[in-house]
């Protein structure tokens, strides 16, 4: 399957279906893109080198969807949550081993226990959680554990530059950022109800109930729109 690029500020991002994006993804990096790793690569050329290299890129956040469709691009959102969810199941359907590193020592536990409830074929080869200081000790572990696939929830950029360095030592590996999934996994956070997912507004229900998170979403989101609309106007 043939990858078909689009730009947003600068950085590719796949235009994939869901089940096309779960089909293409085997081996390397993909990265959940949303507005505020977009604003941090316009500052940040290393990072946005590393989002550009990535094997595959969907856009995650309801923002980088919207600014496609500013451009004249009709991408649909693909929820990085969901997404990582059903490439463990597809992973373990097929018999391969997955690891998962990041979150608070008790919340990966519970993530992990809940997994293997949940996906009962699941083969869990290694996990850890965030509080780590040495990438490289992490990563060595990770090349005796070999596990086809890693979901890393160590916050942006911290895991997409983790799986940068990852996907070097395996190859053959499949390397997601997932971000507070492992939270939803653990139940020590909630989903946003149905409603809210197919109107594409978890950010929304998340804020209500997460109120500190209005200073990271805001003047991000709108200041993204407005660049946006710029890059429409001057092609720049």
């Amino acid at each position: 399957m043939e990858r078909k690029l689009v730009k947003i500020q600068n950085i590719n991002v796949d235009t994939f279906t869901f089940d096309e994006a779960l089909e293409y993804a085997t081996k390397g990096q993909v990265v959940t893109l949303n507005p505020e790793m977009i604003e941090n690569a316009s500052k940040n050329p290393d990072f946005r080198t590393i989002l550009n290299n990535a094997e595959l890129v969907i856009p995650d956040g309801i923002g980088v969807q919207l600014g496609l469709k500013i451009l004249g691009h009709s991408v649909r959102r693909i929820a990085g949550i969901e997404f990582s969810r059903k490439i463990i199941e597809k992973f373990s359907n097929e018999g391969k081993s997955i690891a998962l590193i990041g979150a608070k020592p008790e919340v990966i536990e519970a993530a992990v226990n809940n997994l293997k409830k949940e996906i009962p074929n699941i083969n869990i080869a290694y996990y850890h959680d965030g509080y780590f200081k040495d990438n490289n000790e992490i990563l060595k572990e990770l090349e005796n554990a070999h596990p086809s696939l890693v979901l890393a929830a160590l916050g942006s950029p911290k895991q997409e530059e983790f799986n940068f360095n990852g996907k070097k030592l395996l190859p053959d590996c499949l390397f997601i950022g997932v971000g507070g999934s492992f939270d939803v996994w653990a139940g020590a956070v909630e989903r946003a109800p149905e409603i809210y997912q197919k109107l594409c507004i978890e950010w929304l229900y998340r804020t209500i109930k997460e109120p500190k998170r209005f200073k990271r979403i805001f003047p991000t989101l709108p200041m993204f729109v407005l660049k946006v609309l710029k890059e429409k106007i001057t092609g720049v």
